[in-house]
């Protein structure tokens, strides 16, 4: 589903992502974890078709990035760690536009709004300006906003800060659920424990290169996660 070939971005001096490969296949819940300025954000951010780098490929459903990047960008949703939404807006007019923008028909996004707006306890709310939402109420609106047009591939950063945990709970079983569909998952988050129970795969980077990726079972074996993410970042 997502494809990244030798990945390269470069700021200045600095390669903030240094030759990465990674495939996330359908199915997959795919976990990307590294301390602050890994380069987590900056692979998801070309992913997306938002940042341009210097060299390699990305292909999502078989479609180059940098080729046909509109084809690609609609079969994605991406929900970035601080959702900067259009506040003049209130929610389900946010919720129409982003409908609009993936051609959803009248009927089905009426039923996946009030589907997934009931299941977050946000119904109540999207009559109201986005100015007047709190943090966790516009990250909720983010991801009812990405799963309006039943993305093959979803991008998330950080996706559960800011979350309750109730509603984190929810976005794990829609997470498992869309996969169980054929859809793909491929998320940044520094909640190691989660990332363990959640994940078919897991892949660590530092200092932009990738120094370990596989099953859960491969990356941590008899230990956890943390542990084997600690005692990575501790080696030069």
């Amino acid at each position: 589903m997502l494809k990244i070939e030798h990945l390269t971005k470069i700021y200045g001096d600095k390669k903030a992502v240094d030759d990465l490969s990674l495939h996330i296949l359908p199915g997959e819940i795919y976990g990307f974890i590294g301390h602050n300025g890994a380069g987590k954000t900056t692979t998801l951010k070309a992913c997306c078709g938002i940042l341009q780098y210097d060299s390699g490929e990305i292909t999502v459903d078989g479609v180059s990035m940098k080729q046909n990047p509109m084809i690609c960008k609609g079969k994605i949703a991406y929900i970035p760690d601080n959702p900067d939404l259009y506040e003049f807006m209130t929610g389900i007019q946010f919720l129409n536009f982003v409908a609009d923008i993936f051609g959803v028909s009248a009927s089905d996004r009426h039923e996946r709004i009030r589907k997934y707006a009931d299941a977050f306890e946000l119904t109540a709310e999207l009559g109201q300006p986005i100015s007047a939402y709190s943090h966790g109420m516009k990250q909720k609106l983010a991801i009812i906003s990405a799963l309006i047009h039943e993305p093959k591939l979803i991008i998330m950063d950080e996706p559960f800060v800011g979350l309750d945990p109730k509603a984190s709970h929810l976005l794990k079983e829609i997470m498992r659920e869309m996969c169980d569909r054929g859809s793909a998952i491929f998320f940044s988050t520094h909640v190691l424990e989660v990332a363990e129970k959640l994940c078919d795969k897991v892949a660590i980077i530092k200092a932009g290169k990738l120094i370990r990726s596989g099953t859960m079972e491969e990356v941590k074996g008899d230990i956890s996660l943390e542990d084997v993410f600690l005692e990575l970042e501790g080696e030069k």
